[in-house]
């Protein structure tokens, strides 16, 4: 079985003075996130039973942080992709954009992951899930959450609807 992880990176500081948006580092609360995304996946029971995937990354700072803190070197790891283009902030970015990211970066051969912003992460989930959760429709994607989706076994991604299988919201 193939799984798609929805990862929203975990928690920024406010940019600073002057500085830009796509620069923004985790804060304290993102950096305790991470450790909890990480302990979940070297878990074989919680998130690292969705492994190993191919991951897709935006380059902005704080989700490549997220990525760093929470999964390089475990073996959920499979592979990984750092992609401006999954980035919010110079142009917007739909779900619908990051579907035909992964559809285009999808290997096949392991489960896939893809870690980015608000508001995209969100629609993503929305646009794939056959059933929409109440966490989602409720408060939106929570900084860190993880939504993992089962994908269809031996297929490569589609666009269609699949189920939701697990998610991880820290704290």
């Amino acid at each position: 079985m193939r799984y798609l992880t929805i990862v929203r990176h975990a928690k920024a500081s406010p940019p600073l003075p002057m500085g830009l948006d796509f620069d923004r580092v985790l804060s304290g609360r993102g950096r305790r996130q991470c450790k909890e995304l990480r302990a979940w996946a070297k878990d074989p029971e919680a998130l690292g039973a969705y492994g190993p995937v191919s991951a897709l990354v935006s380059s902005a700072a704080r989700t490549r942080e997220t990525y760093e803190r929470s999964f390089e070197g475990t073996s959920w790891i499979a592979a990984h992709e750092f992609r401006k283009s999954l980035y919010y902030g110079s142009r917007e970015v739909t779900g619908e954009d990051l579907l035909d990211e992964l559809i285009e970066f999808d290997p096949g051969t392991t489960s896939l992951a893809i870690i980015g912003h608000n508001p995209s992460m969100h629609e993503l989930a929305v646009l794939l899930a056959s059933e929409v959760p109440s966490s989602l429709r409720s408060r939106g994607y929570e900084l860190g959450g993880a939504y993992v989706f089962e994908l269809d076994e031996g297929q490569l991604l589609a666009r269609r609807r699949y189920e939701l299988v697990a998610r991880f919201i820290p704290d």
